[in-house]
């Protein structure tokens, strides 16, 4: 029983991390809109199990860059509070991962969306 306490408490430790990241970071919110978005323009163009799959994992892999980018950046904000070239380069380089996940999923989202969307553009525009 001790286990099973100790494996929710880790849970709700990380949903803790998961709110207040999204909270109070602005990119993070960002990301969640268009999230949101996305997966409701896979449901509106009835896009097919496999590729709602890698839209998934383009939504999972930028949230988890995010978080770790918010966690780096808490960390090095508290390790060294005045400015130093090292901490600019970790969180700069933490930033450009979230940046790299976050291009891959709009190149993704082309991939995925652009046909269907084009195919019910055209038929719209045709009536």
């Amino acid at each position: 029983m001790k286990e099973w306490r100790r494996l929710v408490s880790s849970f709700s430790y990380a949903l803790q991390g998961i709110v207040q990241t999204v909270k109070t970071q602005r990119n993070m919110q960002i990301h969640v809109a268009f999230a949101v978005l996305a997966l409701a323009a896979a449901w509106w163009l009835r896009i097919p199990r496999g590729d709602v799959l890698l839209v998934f994992f383009s939504i999972a892999l930028v949230w988890a860059l995010e978080l770790v980018n918010t966690a780096l950046e808490a960390a090095v904000d508290l390790s060294s509070p005045e400015w130093h070239a090292k901490a600019k380069t970790a969180k700069d380089a933490c930033a450009g991962a979230v940046l790299v996940a976050a291009v891959l999923s709009v190149v993704i989202g082309v991939a995925v969306f652009g046909p269907p969307l084009w195919e019910k553009l055209t038929v719209w525009l045709a009536v």
